[in-house]
């Protein structure tokens, strides 16, 4: 059944972040992470640490590959191939040194993945007469959505050991999508009610999994992404998609409210830590913001003319796929100051409100205290 909407309570968490309308835009410094050959695309970026993987369209073969890129110097970022034989591989994920993404075999999408440690060595992770895509991964779990009896259901398999079997995660009637996972805790998208819902389990017992509702209002929410004890999906209750995220600490009773409710699209988010990352298109086209969970303020990270689409989140660096070149490339903003603060409230001396006092902080307080008084 599906939960019945108390507005005012709804309406009251949306005012709860109203107080963070978003300043103008920062002036982060961008990377070019790649740009490809023209007639070529870089669509899809994920990242761990300092490894950025994509999908990459190579129009010479008419189908895409994985690529990537080593960002430990951002300004001269190492491109490098993770796998291009001649199938389409899309929808990289990455965790480590691992890569995993779906591939188009013999009239199906299998899943794969491969230890950059060991880039030749391509391994199976679920090949079977059947469609395995979505594909996501956190340490040695990796999970997809794979097409069963008539319908979509959620599968998790332990990469660590090669004998190890994969696992029904939701062996239920109707579709569950768009899989997600950290550590122990999965999420998708759940069509049971007749629009999507956000579901939620924990696989640390496989046989004896309690799934539970992370939000079930009417229309549809989707594209739901993990961290911690935070879920965050866009959600199309008020009519258009917005950012919603639930603390799901207690997972028998989630808190959920909106991040951000613009009259226009916010789509697409991700999550790392206290920063969560969606594109939205209130300026007209398609542009990268930001959310801080600690300080509740919304930013603007890249508002450059054109799209910048999918982004994704690792510790301080954003990537997205952008197409100010015409063709499809990834690029990259690394947060800093006030916006990636970790602290709710500044402590006194800290001008930068980077939420510790340091020597920048004595720099900035020496540098106005020499410019008083000046009298041009």
């Amino acid at each position: 059944m599906k939960c019945e909407v108390n507005k005012t309570i709804l309406l009251f968490f949306l005012w709860l972040p109203a107080f963070c309308i978003c300043a103008s835009a920062s002036e982060w410094q961008e990377y070019e992470i790649y740009v490809p050959p023209v007639g070529e695309r870089s669509e899809r970026p994920d990242i761990y640490e300092n490894t950025v993987v994509w999908q990459q369209y190579i129009e010479a073969d008419g189908d895409h590959d994985i690529y990537g890129a080593d960002i430990s110097d951002i300004q001269s970022p190492s491109a490098f191939v993770v796998d291009a034989i001649l199938n389409d591989q899309n929808e990289p994920a990455i965790y480590g040194d691992t890569v995993v993404w779906q591939e188009y075999v013999d009239g199906y999408w299998n899943i794969y993945g491969v230890d950059l440690m060991d880039p030749g060595n391509v391994f199976e992770i679920a090949v079977y007469a059947n469609d395995e895509m979505m594909p996501d991964i956190w340490s040695n779990l990796v999970v997809w959505q794979e097409y069963v009896d008539g319908d979509w259901d959620i599968f998790c398999l332990d990469i660590s050991d090669p004998g190890n079997e994969d696992f029904f995660v939701t062996p239920f009637f109707e579709d569950q999508t768009q899989p997600a996972i950290y550590e122990n805790t999965v999420i998708w998208q759940d069509g049971l009610a007749g629009d999507f819902d956000i579901y939620g389990t924990d696989i640390t017992d496989p046989l004896n999994l309690e799934h539970f509702l992370v939000s079930g209002f009417d229309y549809d929410q989707q594209d739901a992404a993990v961290y911690g004890t935070s879920v965050i999906w866009d959600d199309n209750f008020f009519g258009d998609s917005d950012i919603f995220v639930a603390d799901v600490f207690e997972p028998q009773r989630p808190i959920e409210f909106a991040i951000t409710a613009e009259s226009s699209a916010q789509i697409n988010p991700d999550i790392n830590g206290h920063i969560v990352v969606w594109q939205d298109d209130r300026y007209g086209d398609w542009d990268i913001f930001g959310y801080n969970l600690t300080t509740g303020k919304e930013f603007l990270i890249t508002d450059i003319a054109y799209d910048q689409t999918h982004p994704a989140i690792w510790g301080k660096t954003v990537v997205w796929q952008d197409n100010r070149y015409g063709d499809w490339s990834i690029f990259a903003a690394v947060l800093d100051g006030p916006e990636f603060a970790e602290c709710a409230a500044l402590v006194d001396g800290d001008i930068n409100q980077d939420c510790v006092v340091d020597f920048e902080d004595f720099a900035l307080m020496a540098s106005n205290w020499l410019a008083s008084n000046i009298i041009e």
